[in-house]
């Protein structure tokens, strides 16, 4: 995915070509009691005021009725929310898996601003994230080290230009459509990369699950699940994910501040995610 494709670093094409392949109120109405009202009427003769004055409290009694119902329907219609019913043959149709139609989708992905290059630094060789989260993600690698867990770096910040690469350069030299693309590769200005805050990350004592969804079997990973939080690190694509992106366990990313909360909880316009 695409933000499971490999950092590039503006002028090294290796690490670009290492990370190609990286959702009516009810009238109640007795017949019988309007019968034995008519029969009594009928046979029974009494005064008239007494029944102008039954008449009236009937009438009264109605008129309450009718006011009450009016105002309780009302009111549900403005507290009662229009839920779509969930398909049981397709749970991707019920409202909770779906994305607000205000979001900005593309192919799934989501719209991010480059981060600005003076407020990155360098996490090691050519990997780049921003201040605060690289002084995190480095304390957080040093502690795992310390536990015998080698967290390796796989792709860090990404420009827009390095996405238009691997986006529509790659997907042209295999003859991919955009939708097949992007479900390796995000849209250039839709990955998570671009801001600065988004880490691939692979374990050095089982590269081959580099990149791979059975990533979530190593070390490293079973290591972040239990400690990221405490750096202020997040996995961006568990399974089943709301913005159907494929399930990615090595792409994580920083939130421990405002301006990294806002930048993916605001984009994602989800509230309690």
């Amino acid at each position: 995915m695409s933000n499971s494709d490999r950092s590039r670093p503006a002028d090294t094409s290796a690490h670009l070509d290492r990370a190609e392949d990286i959702p009516a109120a009810l009238r109640d109405e007795d017949p019988d009691r309007a019968n034995f009202t008519n029969s009594s009427v009928t046979s029974t003769r009494l005064p008239l005021g007494l029944i102008a004055l039954g008449v009236g409290i009937l009438v009264a009694g109605g008129a309450i009725f009718a006011v009450l119902s009016t105002t309780r329907a009302n009111r549900d219609s403005f507290t009662t929310p229009t839920v779509a019913a969930s398909d049981p043959k397709n749970p991707d149709s019920s409202t909770a898996n779906s994305q607000p139609a205000d979001v900005d989708n593309l192919l799934n992905h989501l719209s991010y601003e480059q981060a600005p290059d003076g407020e990155l630094v360098s996490i090691g060789g050519d990997y780049r994230l921003r201040k605060a989260a690289a002084s995190k993600f480095q304390a957080m690698v040093s502690a795992a080290r310390s536990s015998g867990i080698n967290i390796t770096t796989i792709s860090a910040f990404r420009s827009v230009e390095d996405q238009k690469r691997l986006f529509f350069g790659v997907g042209a030299a295999r003859g991919q459509q955009p939708t097949k693309r992007a479900e390796v590769s995000a849209p250039p200005k839709y990955s998570e990369h671009h801001t600065g805050y988004a880490i691939d990350i692979g374990d050095s004592t089982v590269p081959a699950t580099n990149l791979n969804q059975n990533f979530d079997t190593t070390p490293v990973y079973k290591w972040m699940k239990a400690n990221a939080a405490t750096y202020s690190f997040e996995l961006s694509f568990p399974k089943d994910n709301i913005q159907k992106v494929s399930y990615e366990p090595w792409h994580w990313r920083f939130v421990g501040d405002i301006n990294s909360l806002e930048t993916f909880y605001k984009a994602h316009n989800l509230k309690g995610k």
